[in-house]
């Protein structure tokens, strides 16, 4: 009989051995599994939301909901556009990222700023670019005439009208400039902007080189607000594979997500 009530004890205490474990072997599979995803999640690329009309309140939500950063970093300012939305972002949306990027963003400030032009000429199109939006100004239109070097800038204007370096204007003010096109380096391509909201479609335009002709928006875009959540629905030209003439106009068409043709 004790041998017996000795044998069940070792013999219980060999599965309860043997029980712990499965159980501590079970717990590690478990942790490693969790912690290869997490580590899988974070190295993970995210698309960059679109924050630009939203305000910095929502913007902030919309981030965190994809774990992203948001810092404010500079404003602008556009009378048509509400108080304190997001006006730019960088990264551009639709941007690939890491998971925790910091997003920084240019709002639209509750009063006019000054900002000084700066001198852009013997700058690169895309330097001149970069340099008007680190000031907060915006690149209107691109005038083309004949040059030995493409995309070289040759002069600043304001209002139709050169402008000199250091004069104050309003921030988010629209600057035109005169650019070289060479006979050996003239054409450019048209892309399909379509899906693209309105501030990014007309940066998309000048990034290849051609003008914005017309914006035609719908009649449900009845606010600035309701423009800078519209998208490109149609365009003329259409993306074509034949090379056209750099400055080329291209019209917009746009209207707000959801809406009917």
């Amino acid at each position: 009989m004790s041998d017996r009530k000795e044998s069940s004890s070792v013999l219980g205490w060999v599965l309860r051995n043997i029980l712990g474990i499965v159980v501590v072997f079970a717990l590690v599979i478990g942790l490693s599994a969790l912690a290869l995803r997490l580590d899988t999640r974070h190295g993970k690329e995210i698309i960059v939301p679109d924050f630009t009309g939203k305000s910095v309140e929502e913007a902030g939500m919309l981030a965190s909901g994809d774990n992203l950063r948001i810092d404010v970093v500079d404003s602008v300012y556009i009378r048509r556009m509400g108080r304190g939305l997001v006006y730019s972002q960088n990264p551009k949306p639709g941007s690939k990222v890491k998971s925790g990027r910091r997003i920084l963003l240019t709002i639209n400030s509750v009063t006019p700023k000054k900002v000084q032009m700066p001198n852009l000429v013997g700058y690169s199109m895309r330097q001149a670019k970069a340099e008007l939006n680190s000031r907060g100004l915006m690149l209107r239109s691109l005038e083309y005439v004949d040059d030995i070097a493409t995309n070289n800038v040759l002069k600043q204007k304001y209002g139709r009208r050169e402008v000199k370096p250091g004069t104050l204007l309003d921030s988010g003010s629209g600057i035109d400039l005169v650019v070289g096109l060479s006979e050996d380096d003239n054409q450019t391509y048209i892309p399909d902007f379509k899906g693209l909201k309105y501030l990014r479609a007309v940066d998309a335009v000048h990034d290849h080189n051609l003008n914005v002709g017309k914006l035609v928006f719908d009649k449900g875009v009845s606010s600035y607000a309701d423009s800078l959540d519209a998208v490109v629905y149609r365009q003329n030209p259409v993306k074509a594979e034949e090379s056209v003439l750099m400055g080329t106009p291209v019209t917009l068409y746009l209207r707000l997500e959801g809406e009917n043709e």
